[in-house]
């Protein structure tokens, strides 16, 4: 076990506050691998105040070189890359090759993006009589979870420094060293002091003083749904610009005419992906109804074949919470075509990848996030019922439609209440905006919508 020491505040690595420390527990096995500095509010006021000494000449650098920076971060991550995926392998439990492609693939290719979107965005321009000028927001308060660790302080860090924002990240606490890392290559990549600063620490003392923080001008949260309520709730107390990515429900939507085994097989397999802790995995599976048996043995039958290939959930505590979620199902009336509640392997936090069929629009599992490696399929006898269940929850983060014909899918997605949506199986898209619509959040991430929530405007008429 190896015990971290120090924040990384104003480009060096400082002793903590306090004495309290946050043990880091590989769900794979439960042994406690590392132990971090538990932060205080008085670390995130020192942090909050380097981002604030540093805004004024990070804001003035010239775009052209805030972007060769984020270039430089792009290599420095490329470089590292396989120390980047042991590390989330290890704190996650994630499967290697899912850590190496996605856990620290899709940074790399966002953090590049946002130095090519620096280089070329119009930060300028000429409305009429009026000069718009996009400028930074100012100091960011970064609050990002453990499902995709890396990945979500990116997507939060390179629009921020690509608008001359500068920073305070405060990660998840079950996934806390890869954000160490992250920080070391800020440092080498030759960021200035203080535009980043990373305090690791709980969420109920390092996330709350870091939102109730005066000189934050922006909190950037991605987590539950309830969390961001309230760190909403003291953004608009203090009216501060809040950016909120938070819980999904997503349907996936099988039309008729599609090509069944694969929808269902690739519907399958977006759920299992990262143990089902992703908040835009397609967890409500709609079928047809003369459809639908097949579909159910189809999705088992795919689902069964993930028992020896998925990683375990995070930590006991989201173990148990999912094994409650498929209790509540089977007490409310669904039917396990595989899976269950019962504890797959004797050790480490995993969950038995587990598909419901009987699955009504009103049951507790087709109406919460249960963030666990958890379908539920449900029957619909039209295309206008198969649109009421799809909108039929709080949440609209993301989807995907299935059709025999590119235009039947998307004339149905154009009537979804959601922020995304996959047609036929469509690629992840690192410059389009994801982000949701009714409680699944407020704001957007990546791309050019993502570099917007870090700016505001100003007009000057002539």
């Amino acid at each position: 076990m190896k015990a971290y020491d120090g924040m990384y505040i104003d480009g060096a690595w400082r002793p903590a506050a306090g004495p309290d420390v946050i043990e880091v527990v590989n769900p794979a096995d439960e042994e406690v691998i590392a132990t971090v500095p538990a932060g205080t509010a008085e670390d995130v006021d020192a942090a909050v105040r380097a981002a604030r000494a540093a805004l004024p000449a990070w804001a003035a650098t010239p775009p052209t070189e805030r972007a060769a920076r984020l270039a430089a971060l792009r290599d420095v991550l490329a470089a590292r890359q396989e120390e980047i995926a042991r590390t989330v392998t290890a704190e996650l439990g994630a499967p290697p090759k899912f850590s190496a492609t996605v856990h620290a693939g899709v940074p790399i290719a966002v953090a590049g993006s946002y130095a090519e979107l620096a280089a070329t965005y119009a930060f300028e321009e000429r409305v009429g009589n009026s000069t718009v000028l996009h400028e930074p927001v100012g100091v960011v308060g970064a609050i990002t979870p453990w499902n995709y660790p890396l990945h979500q302080i990116v997507a939060k860090a390179a629009p921020a420094l690509a608008a001359g924002c500068t920073l305070v990240v405060k990660p998840a606490e079950n996934t806390p060293l890869v954000a160490r890392l992250f920080a070391e290559a800020v440092h080498e990549a030759g960021v200035p002091a203080g535009v980043v600063n990373l305090v690791t620490g709980l969420g109920p003392v390092a996330g709350q003083a870091l939102a109730e923080h005066p000189d934050v001008d922006l909190v950037s949260f991605t987590g539950s749904t309830d969390v961001g309520r309230r760190i909403g709730a003291i953004a608009t107390g203090m009216v501060k610009k809040v950016a909120l990515e938070l819980g999904g429900k997503s349907a996936n939507v099988v039309l008729p005419s599609a090509d069944l085994a694969r929808a269902v097989n690739v519907g399958v397999a977006n759920v299992m992906s990262n143990s089902g802790q992703t908040c835009s995995a397609w967890t409500r599976m709609l079928v047809h109804r003369d459809q639908y048996d097949e579909a159910v043995e189809l999705a088992a039958a795919a689902a069964a074949k993930y028992g020896d290939r998925i990683g375990p959930v995070v930590s006991a505590r989201q173990r148990d919470r999912v094994r409650g979620y498929i209790e509540k199902g089977l007490a409310e009336g669904a039917r396990l075509a595989v899976g269950g509640p019962e504890a797959p392997r004797e050790k480490g936090f995993y969950v038995s990848p587990t598909v419901f069929a009987d699955v009504t629009p009103e049951m507790t599992i087709a109406q919460e996030e249960i963030f666990g490696p958890v379908l539920s399929v449900l029957r619909y006898d039209d295309e206008d019922e198969a649109l009421r269940i799809a909108n039929g929850t709080v949440y609209g983060l993301a989807g995907a439609v299935w059709a025999g014909e590119e235009t039947e899918a998307v004339a149905f997605a154009r009537r979804m209440d959601t922020g995304q949506v996959d047609i036929n199986g469509g690629q992840f898209n690192p410059l389009a905006p994801f982000g949701g619509y009714k409680q699944s959040g407020v704001g957007r991430e990546l791309g050019a919508h993502g570099l917007s929530e870090y700016l505001q405007t100003k007009s000057l008429q002539f």
